[in-house]
């Protein structure tokens, strides 16, 4: 659990290289909408690399982490500044927050895989010109 809290520090402190280094060479990530898992560190690193873009000010508050075996599970809550371009949203300069549940599967002393369920339209609403239509 230790090795999760390490990585969400580097994401806070944007050293992508760091966290990226906590994942397998063969890490899978698991997203909502995406029917097939996606495969790589580089596809973790773009993910994480959009957001710290979007929200340069990222923070990443562990409300919960609990594990069995080679898993555990993080309920997560995420806030920060929308200060550019995330998906089809210009950015708003609006403080958002919003929650994640999170489970990740360990090979060692690596990270091999993660299911991630962020709360998107809760995400997308607070960043939509016309708050609430999204």
């Amino acid at each position: 659990m230790a090795l999760l809290r390490t990585a969400f520090q580097a994401v806070e402190c944007g050293d992508l290289d760091a966290a990226q280094e906590l994942l397998t060479e063969n890490f899978i990530a698991n997203m909502p909408g995406s029917s097939e898992p996606r495969l790589g560190r580089e596809v973790w690193r773009l993910g994480t690399q959009s957001m710290l873009e979007a929200f340069p000010d990222l923070k990443i508050d562990v409300q919960d982490m609990f594990g069995v075996d080679d898993r555990v599970t993080v309920l997560l809550h995420f806030h920060g500044t929308h200060r550019r371009a995330f998906h089809q949203f210009e950015a708003t300069d609006r403080q958002v927050s919003y929650g994640s549940i999170e489970v990740y599967r360990f090979e060692g002393d690596k990270i091999a895989e993660e299911w991630v369920a962020p709360d998107m339209i809760s995400l997308m609403q607070q960043i939509s010109p016309a708050r609430g239509e999204f």
